[in-house]
Formats: C-alpha cells, structure tokens, sequence
C-alpha cells in the first residue's frame, strides 16, 4: 500500500451509517471493517464491536469479548470468529457460540479489536479440575466500575453443574480475589 494510500485510510471518516448509528457523543468509532457480501461494516468503537448496516446491529462490549480470531487474506481482507461471554450467574460467565464475520478490507479493525479486549483483561489464571478439564479465572476492567470483575469460565460446560467442580471454582476465586487486596 502506498504512503498516501495509507495516509487516506489513516484519517478518512467512517462511512455515513456507520457515523449515523454511533450517534452518542461518548461513543467514538476507533475502526472499521467492510462486510462481505454488502453485508454492512464491523466496527469497532470506544464501547465495543457492533455489527452496523445489517441483520442484528447490537453492541458487545469488550468485557464480554471472550476471544476474537483474526485470520488475513492476501487481498487485505479476512475473517473475525468472535465468541462473546454471557453471565449465567454472578461471577461465572459461558462462551456462546462463536461468530463469523468475513471482511473484504478490515483496515485497522483487527490491531484496535486485539488492543480494546487485551485492554480489559488485567489478569488471567488457568485452574486444572480433577480428572478433567479445568477452568479459567479472568480479571477484566469493566466500564463504569472502579473495582475488577473477577469471573470464572468453565472448559466445559458441563462442569458448571457439577458441585466438585463449582467448589473448586469458589474456591480459586476467592483465592484470586484474597491475593489483590491489601493487607
């Protein structure tokens, strides 16, 4: 890409819809990416990643990022797999089914999405579970919120209904959260 070429994608405005659905003052568009298929744009904003100009334009929040896969192509496209977290019960989050977005030019997308989700995370720690599986213990800065969240995500779902394995799962977290506080 040319240093001019580069210099005009650099500071050009996002697209009209884009700007249009962003319409809150506190929001700002950091990036965007153009669909496939004249599918719209994803875009990336000081909140969160929305889908804009398509079926479903909602907002996730990049506290509930729990993974987004960048895959390039040679023409200067590529695909996102982004699997969003849901709370099921104070403190333990599961990953939904992951989402596919194909991008024919992502632009600066992918660089601002890796920035804005490794920007919530403060800390993570892995946790085996007996005889199987583990689960995974994340600190995330959340918008609006002075303290951490602390929650744990199972391996395996199946676990989260398992008494042994939910103990275990108090129990880290609350180890976890002991070893922040001050004496």
């Amino acid at each position: 890409m040319s240093l001019l070429a580069e210099l005009r994608r650099r500071f050009a405005r996002p697209p009209e819809e884009v700007r249009a659905v962003v319409a809150d003052p506190d929001e700002r568009v950091l990036a965007w990416g153009v669909l496939a298929r004249d599918a719209g744009w994803l875009v990336a904003t000081s909140r969160g990643l929305r889908t804009v100009g398509g079926p479903g334009e909602d907002l996730l929040p990049w506290h509930e990022v729990g993974h987004a896969r960048w895959t390039a192509t040679t023409d200067g496209g590529g695909s996102f797999t982004v699997t969003p977290l849901a709370e099921v019960e104070p403190g333990v989050q599961a990953r939904l089914p992951a989402v596919r977005h194909v991008l024919t030019d992502a632009g600066d997308l992918p660089a601002t999405v890796r920035r804005r989700v490794d920007q919530t995370i403060v800390t993570s720690r892995r946790s085996p579970l007996p005889d199987r599986g583990g689960l995974l213990l994340v600190a995330r800065r959340v918008p609006g919120q002075a303290a951490r969240e602390w929650t744990v995500v199972f391996d395996d779902d199946a676990d989260r209904d398992d008494p042994v394995a939910r103990d275990i799962a108090r129990q880290r977290l609350a180890e976890a959260f002991a070893a922040e506080q001050p004496d």
